[in-house]
Formats: C-alpha cells, structure tokens, sequence
C-alpha cells in the first residue's frame, strides 16, 4: 500500500468561509471545522488532510504584508511533515498574497496552491467545492515519488496558473482570476491536464529559505491624460517612499515632460528604483520602442517587462527588503527570479 500525501490546508478567511446571515443577509466567517463538514467528498481524496486557521480568520481587504509573513512562517514551520500546501484566500487580494509567498519561499519543492470562491461555501450553488477538492487533488499529484508541481500557484474554476502570473478580472463571475501572459499549468477536465512545458523549471535546488523582510513604503502611480506637476510632485515628496511602481501607457509608454522626466531622475538619483509596467491587462513594457522608452531606460527607470502589477509590487517589496545596492537593483528586478517574467 503506498503512502498517502500529506496535505496542510490553511485557512486566513475570505468569502470560501463565510455564511450568510438570512436575518441580516450579511456574510459571516464560519467555524473552519464546520467548512469541512460540508465538503464531506474530501474524504474520496487519497491524502491527509490537516487544517490549519489563522487565530481570526480575516477579510482579504485587510490583508497586508504582515500577514503575508504570519503565511510563511506557517509555511516554514511545517514543511518538513507536509507534501502540499493549499491556501484559502479571500479572492480579492489573493493575486496579491500569491505573488508575495512566490518570492519570500526560495528553493520551493512542493506545491503551494491558493485558492478560494466568489460564493460562500453554504450557498447552494457555490464554486467552492470544486476549487477546494481540486485544489487539494493537484497538491496531492506524485510522479515517481516526487510532486509534478514545486512553484506557488492559484487555482480557480478549472485552472491552475503560476500564482505570480495572475489577475483578479471579475467581482461577477466564477472564472475570476485570468493569466494572459503566460498559459494555465493545469487545465481540470475529465482528467487532469498538467502542462509539462510551462512548469517552473529548476535545476540543483538549493535549501529551502523563507524570506520575511519586506518593504512597505512604496507608492503605485498608475498614469492618465491630465495627470498634472503638483500632483505628481505631491506624491513623489512622500519622505518614507523607498520605491516606485508606474503604471504606464501601451508598452511602457509616459508622457515626455521635461518636469516628468526630471522628477523620475531626482528619485532615481536618491536611489528609489522606478519600475515602469503596463497598465494593459495583457502584453509587455518594451523599454527600446519608442523615443519616450530609450529616454526612461537612460535614466535608469527598471523595466517591468510583461509583469502583473500584483507580481511588480511583491517583487519590488521583496527586493527592497532583501537590502539590494542600488548599482545591482535594475539588473535584479529585470531577473526573472520565479518565473514572474519572460
């Protein structure tokens, strides 16, 4: 008889936990353990299932990187006795999370899924039950003794992406989540359908490490028409602003403004790296097109490549955390460090 996977479920809240109040039909956390009561074909799944609840379970709106740290370190201090993680996560900031986890698990070898639902788990036509169990199963996976999948992912309605790929696109619809620069790794059909070729490769794993240094103080810009000097002025004043994400237009474009221009270079030159992403939902900033984008790259702005802003973000905090010079920041942003990047 072969030995079943152990699989750690870990539960910080959202709406996968919750449960109507039909007096007041506002949502409630429900008692986890009550969660799996009804889900009782989790029982079918050939593996251990352990749980695992954050004290007070939270709203994902709520969720910042002390939490995501409180995550690892659940993470970390159980990898040993454990096979698989799979997260429930309100789905909201989810992408977010994901990202994060991504980076601070260094020489991951084992599968850490999130997933969650967009209706509570007692509603009668929730798509809770199937991210769950699917989730569970895809964690559980073993070929010759060793997991297929050994890189954070999400799963939800039917697919599995690389967590660090991933959107949020609709508050309405049960396919929630999208990757549109890179394909899902697993696609649930009748079968499991894993996608050898987009699998994060890794060769000679190091050590297991997790990371738990973050940097907050950074600030998200996304560009538009009319943007003015004092607002952009304003904002780049902040005193504690360690780091810049800009959402620009297109592929990598901003306007070419002298007073622009020049505020970007006055940070820069105070060692806050400037990342430059696209605020397309799909598609790649491309710093050597356009005039505009050969003028950011010679001031030093990073280029963010076909990254998420999620992914940008957590990548920025990670690095930030991790004390980089400033002379080897761009060249290690622009890194593909988990398959975040092409």
């Amino acid at each position: 008889m072969k030995n079943e996977p152990n699989i750690l479920l870990i539960y910080t809240g959202g709406t996968i936990g919750m449960i109507k109040d039909f007096e007041t039909g506002m949502l409630r956390n429900l008692d986890f353990d009550k969660l799996l009561d009804n889900i009782p074909e989790l029982n079918l799944l050939e593996c251990n299932i352990t749980t695992k609840s954050f004290e007070e379970p939270i709203d994902s709106s709520n969720m910042n990187p002390d939490y995501w740290v409180d995550l690892v370190t659940i993470i970390e201090e159980n990898y040993q006795d454990f096979d698989g993680f799979v997260i429930l996560h309100g789905s909201d900031t989810m992408s977010y999370t994901a990202s994060a986890v991504s980076f601070m698990l260094e020489n991951l070898n084992k599968p850490v899924i999130f997933t969650g639902s967009q209706l509570p788990i007692g509603d009668l036509r929730t798509d809770a039950k199937e991210n769950l169990i699917t989730a569970i199963q895809i964690a559980s996976l073993s070929e010759n003794g060793s997991p297929p999948i050994t890189e954070v992912c999400l799963y939800f309605e039917y697919k599995l992406y690389r967590a660090n790929r991933t959107t949020k696109i609709s508050a309405e619809h049960f396919e929630a989540f999208a990757s549109l620069n890179y394909p899902p790794l697993v696609i649930s059909g009748v079968n499991l359908s894993i996608n050898e070729q987009s699998l994060l490769k890794k060769d000679n794993v190091g050590k297991f490490k997790v990371h738990k240094e973050l940097e907050s103080n950074i600030l998200l810009i996304k560009m538009f028409p009319g943007i003015t000097k004092e607002t952009i002025k304003h904002m780049f004043a902040y005193p504690n602003i360690k780091g810049l994400v800009l959402e620009s237009y297109g592929s990598g474009n901003l306007t070419d403004k002298d007073w622009f221009i020049d505020a970007l270079k006055k940070l820069i030159e105070n060692e806050i790296p400037v990342v430059n992403i696209t605020q397309c939902s799909g598609g790649a900033v491309n710093m050597g097109m356009y005039s505009i984008n050969k003028k950011l790259n010679k001031i030093g702005v990073i280029s963010g490549k076909d990254c998420t802003t999620e992914a940008a973000l957590a990548k920025l905090m990670f690095l930030l955390g991790k004390k980089i010079p400033a002379n080897n920041f761009k060249t290690k942003f622009e890194t593909s460090l988990r398959g975040e990047m092409e």
